[in-house]
């Protein structure tokens, strides 16, 4: 069957293309709370966004995402104050997400999945970047997050999609598994996935910190590891480690005597 955007929608394709990223774009300035508050654990929900110089509300009009900051030329319609390009590098970098995602795996029961991911991830980034913490009110439902949509999505999908989403099943040791049903095997896969991405990364910190007595990383970077393997499988979680890593966060040296 075909589930195309055009075929479901009867609107040209680049229409999807420009709605994925007006809605990335617009996740990305709710995005810009979150990364905001989550770290100082205070409600992204109220009170309303003001400016953090003069508390003034922001108006709707100079909330729009992308535009109001160039509209504005980057500075605070009431004070002046100037307001961080981090904001619409956010709001830019979560539409130019969406908009690859919505590229990268049509129009299908598994997109929703893929935009929570990427909005989950562009949130935990930034948050790490600045205050070197992944907190877990983004990590743990993540993780929970994955394992419900690997059981569900058997329940609802022809076997087919399922494993064309999450390939791992296709691949030894799950395809081992094919007697078994595909809910099982499926959550499965998101157990090992998560004990390869989280409990690999929590190993090398462990063998670090025996042989030279520092934390070689948070317990942050394992929970989201844990997220990311729970949802993407043993083999792409692989992948996502060799091909992100980082040095460690070893602690800053001691002060020389006067």
């Amino acid at each position: 069957m075909d589930t195309s955007f055009e075929t479901i929608t009867g609107l040209p394709q680049w229409v999807g293309y420009i709605f994925s990223f007006v809605l990335g774009s617009m996740i990305g300035s709710f995005l810009n709370v979150v990364i905001h508050r989550v770290p100082l654990e205070k409600s992204v929900v109220f009170p309303n966004s003001t400016c953090p110089n003069c508390k003034n509300a922001i108006k709707p009009y100079d909330n729009l995402p992308i535009l109001s900051w160039l509209a504005l030329r980057g500075k605070c319609r009431n004070c002046k104050n100037p307001i961080s390009a981090r904001y619409p590098a956010v709001e830019l970098l979560t539409g130019l997400l969406f908009l690859l995602v919505f590229w990268q795996n049509g129009f299908n029961a598994f997109l929703p999945v893929a935009l929570v991911f990427a909005a989950a991830t562009v949130a935990l980034v930034f948050i790490d970047a600045e205050h070197m913490i992944l907190p877990n009110v983004i990590t743990y439902p993540l993780l929970g997050f994955a394992l419900l949509v690997r059981i569900i999505f058997p329940f609802f999908c022809e076997p087919a999609f399922v494993k064309s989403v999450f390939r791992d099943l296709n691949f030894y040791p799950l395809s081992a598994l094919e007697a078994y049903p595909l809910w099982l095997v499926s959550l499965c896969g998101s157990i090992l996935g998560a004990l390869v991405g989280g409990g690999s990364l929590w190993l090398v910190g462990e063998i670090w910190k025996r042989l030279r007595g520092v934390d070689a990383m948070g317990l942050g970077d394992v929970k989201m590891l844990f997220g990311v393997g729970a949802l993407l499988g043993w083999r792409l979680t692989l992948l996502t480690i060799f091909l992100g890593p980082q040095p460690p966060r070893l602690p800053p040296p001691p002060s020389p005597p006067p």
